[in-house]
């Protein structure tokens, strides 16, 4: 299996070789300055992910990166701890995942409800975010 994605004006695409971990929408305050909004990110195994084009790198901590492209801004990555890279899900061509919860709702902007149904957490929960739920 294999899923593709790019940034909006297409001079960075990207492969993943593999599954996708399902949705996970993040709240943090980062994440709304970097978005927006909140973010909607999969994830998978970092040595899957086959970046071409010319990706700009961020440190926007201590432990984390952010990947964006330098031309249109597409934010495109959340690079931290551990094995996996985090993928914007919008910037997936097709992949057919499913959202499987909220973190850092704590942090939420106050326009936002969450009406879903999807669990929520105040900050990180790896009961969460390492959650599998089958594809559609």
């Amino acid at each position: 299996m294999v899923n593709t994605g790019s940034c909006l004006c297409g001079g960075v695409k990207y492969e993943v070789i593999g599954p996708l971990r399902p949705v996970v929408y993040c709240h943090c305050e980062q994440c709304r300055k970097t978005s927006g909004h909140h973010v909607a990110a999969s994830s998978a195994p970092r040595n899957k992910v086959k970046i071409k084009g010319k990706l700009r790198w961020y440190a926007s901590s201590k432990t984390a990166r952010r990947g964006f492209c330098p031309t249109c801004g597409g934010n495109l990555f959340w690079d931290g701890p551990g094995e996996n890279i985090s993928i914007m899900a919008g910037t997936l061509d097709n992949a057919d995942i499913n959202a499987i919860g909220h973190i850092f709702v704590a942090d939420k902007a106050a326009y936002v409800d969450i009406c879903d149904g999807l669990p929520q957490a105040a900050q990180d929960d790896e009961t969460i975010t390492t959650m599998v739920k089958p594809t559609r």
